[in-house]
Parts: structure tokens; C-alpha cells; sequence
């Protein structure tokens, strides 16, 4: 999974990100993108994307990738910005912050299949199963994502530790029942989809 790392390298390009998100379907909860550049030997073995792999699998991944990683860095839309500027605007907003927080220079950015202009980038269909890189970004994404929503089940009566916001059979019947809460995306016409 490096020979797109590998052929940049060939270019001259030295401090390669791999960008990729999670939470652009959900009803409800954040966008969280996260920005990975990893080491010239890495160590730690991902043959897979992110949804493959079941959640105790990409927790141990996310810790080997958190120590072993050049750097990371972690980007946050919430549901109110996504309203306002749609999930498009805010996952390339969420990609910007997690570049920021990378808090080091880089030369290149691979993305998955996000144009993400002026910035330096390979935009590259399904680059999570393609570019290590970008698959590491993608598990700590969707780790920190799920944390978050896990932290949300704690205070609304929806089980979002467990569908994690996504239109589920099991979401769609809370929505029903609980009504709306102040993380679901309003813009995503849900009380027109569940005709509320």
C-alpha cells in the first residue's frame, strides 16, 4: 500500500499527508477528518480500509499509529457548520484543520478522491484500500469520531454508541420516538425522509 507514497517520493516529495475523513453520511454528529504522515519504516501493518475492520481492530491500530506516526493531526466540523456551509464545504473545512493541526511543514497530500484545492494533492478514488497513508487516517478518524458519538450516548436517550448516527433502522425509530437533538443535521431534510 506505498506505491503512491513511493512514486511521490520518486518526485522529490519527502513529508507526504494522507488525508481521510469519517461522518459525511450520518443524520447526526460531527465530520472528522484526520491527517497522517507517516515515518520513512513504519511498522504497523494496515492491509485494509477502516470499515473492514472491526472496532477493537482499528483501536489497536489507532494507538500503533498515534505512537509511531511521523505526525497526526485531527479536524472537527460540528453538525451546525454542516447546516450551514453543507457536508461538502465542511468535510474539506474539517480536512483544512486537520492539516493545522498537524503542527509540522509537508510537501504533498493524498486524499480520498476529495479535490482539495490550492493545496498540493493526488485526489485518488478509494485511496483508504490504495495508500497506507491515507488508510491510517481513516482509522484514526473514524476512531475519534466514534469516541465522540459514544460520548453523545451518554447524554441523549438515541444509541449513538451504537449506529453512531448513521440512518439506521434502530436511529430512525429513536428519531420517532425521542425527536430530534441538538447534533442532528438538520440540513439533511430528515423529518421529511421519516415524514415527521
Amino acid at each position: 500500500m506505498l506505491e503512491i507514497e513511493n512514486s511521490l517520493k520518486e518526485k522529490g516529495y519527502r513529508r507526504i499527508v494522507g488525508i481521510d475523513e469519517a461522518g459525511r453520511g450520518p443524520l447526526a454528529g460531527p465530520v472528522v477528518a484526520a491527517a497522517v504522515i507517516l515515518p520513512e519504516k513504519f511498522p504497523v501493518a494496515i492491509d485494509r480500509d477502516s470499515k473492514k475492520l472491526t472496532p477493537s481492530q482499528r483501536k489497536k491500530l489507532f494507538h500503533q499509529i498515534k505512537e509511531n506516526a511521523a505526525a497526526v493531526g485531527i479536524g472537527i466540523v460540528e453538525n451546525t457548520v454542516i447546516d450551514r456551509i453543507n457536508i461538502y464545504n465542511a468535510t474539506k473545512l474539517a480536512m483544512e484543520r486537520a492539516l493545522e493541526d498537524l503542527k509540522t511543514e509537508y510537501d504533498f497530500i493524498i486524499t480520498d478522491y476529495v479535490k482539495f484545492d490550492p493545496y498540493p494533492h493526488l485526489s485518488v478514488k478509494k485511496a483508504d484500500e490504495k495508500s497506507l497513508s491515507v488508510a491510517a487516517a481513516s482509522i484514526v478518524a473514524k476512531v475519534v469520531r466514534d469516541r465522540i458519538m459514544e460520548e453523545y450516548a451518554k447524554i441523549f436517550p438515541h444509541s449513538f454508541d451504537r449506529h453512531k448516527g448513521y440512518s439506521t433502522e434502530l436511529h430512525r425509530e429513536e428519531i420517532k420516538k425521542y425527536g430530534l437533538t441538538f447534533i442532528h443535521r438538520k440540513s439533511f431534510k430528515i423529518q421529511y425522509e421519516l415524514k415527521l
